[in-house]
């Protein structure tokens, strides 16, 4: 145990790695741990996020807003596959900049993701609404506009109850335990994939390359602004190294789950924005149902139906795979004493975090009833890149500091590929809206006075702590 003295005080890297086993329930493979990746990558990215960039912000060039985001999310992935074989424990991001940088670092990263993965769960959630939307037209059918839509847009409408209730709906998923939640994810994966591979072939052969020009519409300032606001649908798989102490073989298979799971969303996703970008004019892109209504634009009225069902099971997938993340995040905090201990308590069967994810479903379910998903989405992505630097760092440092450590996966091109992944994302960061650095600001205060006021007693590296 290292000295209980200092915000900086931290684990040795070899004590993390060993404690706590046997407390959650380790039943996930490679291909389930993949599953929850790419679950968490794909999603409100294509299905919501990409038609509102393109059509408010990038234009044809949200391929290239992707194609930025990707890079500076490949060169984090790196860093973040050595660490999830070196340290495979719940908590991601919170657990290695904690092990590597101390205690007050870990603390921070931590407290921004408890906020960043419940927006983000709240944004898909609006997306699915949506598409819901969009289905409810196509069938004919009429609902109450009290019932799904974006709160604020004028038409009375105050709550989005559609979306209230598949947060609650992915809580109750997650109470059943690690391995039905897991079989149900790697399923619905599975559908969502065929549904956009569906997208690319069949949308292909509709592309008029007039759509593509002006490439740049809003400039190419408009494709860095874009960059930043669809960064968080290209990070997926730092919720999903959350899952590692939940594993079969956490050192092997995380590395790897991490580098697929990436890989195989950027092909899809840089293939279905050249497809809804060429189908139809940007300005006329639906910002909330993107590829049921370009579809239909080009008379696959149908096909847009089978989209908008595809859209909404497979957005699921997303909801859970950062819900998973923030509950084993915060699980993670409460085990190490920087939050309450009751929060840790896993249910005696199912050997899951029970009560902290029915407060993050009740929390998400509350932002996505009430915000659009514009505002929404801008709460997601400062600390998401504020994570990213810190895991970027940390590894450089644990490599020069610890460079004998067994790791079963080494980020290549050290120290250059993590440090394009810390100027990447602090480059993004600056494109962000001054109401997300307020925001940002406001949490980072409260969570200033949560950790003097009460983390940094009860911590468990504090000998001296509150019993």
């Amino acid at each position: 145990m290292v000295a209980s003295d200092g915000v900086f005080r931290r684990k040795p890297v070899e004590q993390i790695a060993t404690e706590h086993e046997g407390e959650l329930s380790r039943s996930l493979g490679l291909w389930q741990l993949t599953a929850i990746g790419v679950g968490g990558i794909i999603g409100a990215g294509i299905f919501a996020l990409a038609g509102a960039v393109a059509n408010q912000t990038a234009g044809p060039a949200v391929l290239v807003s992707f194609l930025i985001a990707g890079v500076a999310s490949a060169a984090a992935a790196f860093s973040y596959a050595e660490f999830a074989g070196l340290i495979p424990k719940a908590g991601s991001a919170y657990t290695y900049g904690y092990a590597v940088l101390g205690e007050i670092v870990g603390w921070f990263i931590g407290w921004d993701l408890l906020l960043e993965y419940t927006a983000i769960v709240a944004v898909v959630a609006i997306g699915i609404s949506g598409y819901f939307g969009f289905l409810v037209q196509q069938l004919g059918l009429t609902l109450p506009a009290w019932m799904l839509g974006a709160p604020g847009t004028g038409d009375g409408h105050v709550v989005d109850l559609f979306a209230v209730v598949l947060c609650l709906l992915i809580a109750f998923l997650l109470n059943l335990g690690i391995r039905a939640a897991a079989r149900f994810e790697t399923f619905v994966v599975g559908i969502k994939v065929a549904v956009v591979l569906l997208v690319i072939v069949v949308g292909f052969f509709h592309i008029s390359t007039a759509n593509y020009s002006p490439f740049f519409p809003f400039g190419v300032g408009g494709a860095i602004t874009g960059a930043a606001t669809v960064f968080f649908a290209v990070f997926g798989y730092d919720a999903m190294s959350t899952a590692a102490e939940e594993s079969r073989d956490a050192q092997r298979h995380m590395p790897r789950a991490i580098i697929y799971s990436l890989v195989i969303s950027m092909i899809l996703y840089v293939l279905a924005t050249l497809v809804l970008t060429g189908m139809q004019n940007y300005r006329e892109i639906d910002p909330e149902s993107g590829f049921s209504s370009a579809f239909a634009s080009v008379g696959l009225s149908g096909l847009a139906t089978v989209i908008a069902v595809g859209a909404i099971v497979g957005i699921l997938t997303v909801m859970f795979t950062f819900m998973l993340g923030v509950t084993r995040v915060w699980f993670s905090m409460s085990r190490d004493g920087l939050l309450p201990g009751w929060f840790a308590r896993l249910h005696p069967v199912r050997r899951v975090p029970s009560r902290v994810t029915w407060i993050v479903g009740v929390a998400s379910a509350v932002i996505a009833g009430f915000l659009p998903i514009r505002e929404a989405a801008e709460l997601t992505n400062i600390g998401i890149l504020l994570a990213f630097v810190v895991v970027c760092v940390a590894v450089i440092v644990l490599r020069y500091r610890q460079p004998d450590l067994p790791r079963s996966f080494r980020t290549p091109g050290m120290p250059v590929v993590p440090a394009i992944g810390v100027v990447f994302s602090i480059w993004l960061i600056t494109f962000l809206d001054p109401v997300t650095w307020l925001r940002f600001a406001a949490w980072f205060a409260i969570g200033l006075v949560l950790y003097f006021a009460y983390s940094r007693r009860h911590s468990a590296l504090n000998s001296g702590r509150p019993r």
